[in-house]
């Protein structure tokens, strides 16, 4: 029987929902537009996706509230990684509040976007650490979305918090286009000794690459690098879908991923598409579904 395949990192956004999305200008205009899920159905059913973890895209609990109200109507969405002030003394009502609503079961996830702080080292306030502790007590994956300058903090993060579960995003957004890899290895290498709790998302790598001349064989390094790192059972595949429409089409990422994993065994791919996904997240209707 086939295993389920689990995009593990996508979004959907209407810019004109009065979110944060100034960023949708310049060479991002293309996809400045409503992304809703009639849009991704016909992409995941091409590609035979299972099943879908909807990502935030800005720090907002109105978005979260909407995308778990998504999830609840959308039968591919099989979890919502959404926002949380983690600087709330209340966080952990919040959290609460939120698993206890009807649709709050597809909350599998919390992220925020260090990447626009000021201070590379937000995640280690004293207020960032006590979030934290609420989102372990919850049961709640905690995503890492960082740039290089804020790798350093993710990694000291992961080594204070061994019981709470981590996803690396976007393989830490390397600079692709200019190979930049030594800095970046250097520093993902660091996981290894957290491997047993932290997770990486194969991702985001598309639009860290030259978008016009990118070919999977840019990529191939940096995705070995992490294989190398966390292992078959702790990578998983995500598309960032929309954000990579601006440098391939979703079956393009799709189909640049297996090339750069087409020597692995179909268990590890089994594991890599899906199975880890599940795992992580402990995507709710998929708890049936063993590890290979």
């Amino acid at each position: 029987m086939p295993r389920p395949i689990i995009d593990s990192h996508h979004h959907f956004w209407d810019p004109a929902s009065g979110g944060d999305y100034a960023w949708l200008s310049g060479p991002f205009e293309p996809i400045n537009r409503v992304f809703a899920p009639q849009d991704l159905r016909p992409s995941l059913a091409s590609n035979g996706v299972s099943g879908t973890v909807l990502v935030q895209t800005w720090n907002d609990l109105g978005e979260t509230w909407d995308f778990i109200r998504t999830a609840e109507a959308t039968d591919f969405v099989a979890g919502v990684v959404g926002w949380i002030d983690l600087t709330d003394p209340d966080v952990a009502a919040t959290i609460a509040e939120l698993r206890q609503s009807p649709e709050g079961k597809w909350l599998v996830g919390v992220r925020h976007l260090i990447q626009t702080e000021s201070d590379p080292n937000w995640l280690l306030r004293a207020d960032a650490v006590s979030g934290l502790k609420a989102v372990e007590a919850a049961g709640l994956v905690y995503d890492l979305v960082p740039n290089l300058p804020q790798l350093p903090a993710c990694i000291a993060t992961a080594k204070a918090f061994p019981g709470l579960r981590f996803v690396l995003d976007h393989i830490s957004k390397p600079e692709i286009r200019n190979r930049g890899f030594d800095e970046w290895a250097a520093l993902i290498r660091q996981f290894r000794g957290e491997r047993g709790h932290v997770w990486c998302k194969l991702s985001g790598m598309v639009t860290e690459a030259n978008w016009q001349t990118w070919t999977p064989e840019d990529l191939k390094p940096y995705v070995h690098e992490v294989l190398d790192v966390f292992g078959v059972d702790r990578c998983m595949f995500g598309t960032d879908w929309p954000v990579c429409l601006v440098a391939a089409s979703y079956d393009r990422v799709v189909d640049a991923l297996r090339e750069c994993l087409k020597d692995l065994p179909q268990a590890d791919l089994d594991r890599i598409f899906g199975l880890n996904a599940i795992e992580a997240y402990r995507l709710p209707g998929f708890a049936g579904e063993k590890s290979a």
